[in-house]
């Protein structure tokens, strides 16, 4: 019998709990890394926690260049201004300090500091594992996962299209996982990526690359988003809900980013890409009638889901399970107060008009073929539409 194996990377240095970021020069210096570019973004350069950063980095002689002009979507031209300014130093490492957008703008500027060329040369499907400069992720929201991902994602604002690049020269060396950065995110930001945190694990888990490491993972995941997102969203300063979160952003990114995530996402990215959607509350829009769709074909998966989300009883069979996750996933859209694409303020025949354009482009990103239950392009399209009607 033939043995199927797993391809498993993780970050070098994994550092997790309250006032891990504070020990980023202890990293850097375990790493042999001393001339750091930081990349991240206008709030947080301005809230005046990248100058902490940087005083503590001088303290242990390590002088660091801040490129604080990313966007959300980070886009070709983004990625080309920060590429422009590490070239104006002598850096040996890039630091992602922020949520999603940060860390995958430091993750490409790292790339093609060393490698050159355009991103479009490096979306799927290539895969390009040949590493850039060393990547420290600080992740300020829990919900991408990044930190503990061999992806990127960039927007080329020519076509429209969120290009998934995919390779370990993504992944960072280290990630600083810190939940107590957490505590001033907003409500919709808690929202939105603590719901993106949660497809990350759910689709890790169905995916048809799943294995049993990422199994381990999305469950641990799962079973420490799905009790703790309602009490994050209600007491921003909720320590524990918020530690459990921060954790499970983690895990379930690991999850992921050794497994794959799957029909969400790919349907997910070119609503963001086309109508600026945030990441996660294009995926919270999907998840419900993408998962009513998928779950016959893989009932017993949905309904571990379901079992470690603990929205079932471990006795319970699979359909009913299934039918409780169902049930959970539009109350918690409700709860979360998550707009379908008419009350986000989309176009009817914009959105109709590029429908076509947006199945093509889920396609082309490789994540549909994933799913348990692939669909063709005119599914696509029925689920599109079911998502618009709601």
């Amino acid at each position: 019998m033939r043995l199927s194996i797993a391809s498993i990377a993780l970050p070098r240095i994994l550092r997790i709990g309250g006032g891990a970021s504070r020990q980023l020069a202890d990293v850097l210096t375990s790493l042999g890394l001393s001339r750091p570019l930081i990349v991240t973004d206008p709030y947080l350069a301005g809230s005046g926690r990248v100058a902490e950063m940087e005083e503590g980095l001088a303290k242990a002689g390590i002088a660091a260049r801040i490129f604080a002009d990313t966007v959300p979507d980070p886009t070709v031209a983004s990625i080309d201004a920060g590429l422009a300014f590490l070239r104006d130093g002598d850096h040996d490492c890039v630091i992602g300090f922020g949520g999603g957008s940060p860390l995958d703008s430091a993750k490409a500027i790292a790339l093609l500091a060393r490698h050159g060329g355009a991103m479009a040369d490096y979306k799927a499907p290539h895969v390009q594992d040949e590493p850039g400069l060393p990547i420290i992720a600080i992740p300020t929201t829990a919900g991408t996962g990044s930190e503990a991902t061999r992806f990127t994602i960039i927007t080329d604002e020519a076509t429209d299209e969120k290009m998934l690049c995919p390779g370990l020269a993504y992944l960072p060396v280290a990630a600083l996982v810190d939940y107590e950065l957490t505590f001033t995110k907003p409500r919709r930001l808690t929202a939105d990526t603590g719901i993106d945190s949660l497809v990350h694990a759910i689709e890790a888990y169905v995916s048809k690359r799943a294995n049993p490491f990422s199994d381990g993972m999305a469950l641990l995941a799962m079973r420490a988003l799905a009790p703790n997102l309602r009490r994050v969203c209600a007491d921003p300063m909720d320590a524990p809900a918020r530690e459990a979160m921060m954790l499970g952003a983690t895990q379930a990114g690991i999850a992921f980013s050794n497994s794959s995530v799957a029909l969400v996402h790919g349907m997910s990215r070119p609503i963001g890409a086309h109508f600026h959607v945030p990441h996660g509350l294009s995926n919270a829009m999907l998840l419900p009638a993408v998962t009513a769709w998928s779950a016959p074909a893989a009932l017993h998966r949905y309904g571990d889901c379901a079992r470690a989300m603990g929205i079932a009883d471990a006795s319970e069979g699979d359909q009913s399970a299934v039918a409780r996750l169902l049930d959970e996933l539009a109350a918690l859209n409700r709860d979360l107060d998550v707009p379908g694409p008419a009350a986000w303020g989309i176009d009817a025949a914009r959105w109709e008009a590029l429908v076509p354009t947006m199945c093509a482009q889920a396609a082309a990103s490789g994540s549909p073929a994933n799913n348990p239950r692939v669909p063709d392009a005119d599914e696509m399209a029925m689920l599109y539409a079911q998502v618009w009607a709601g």
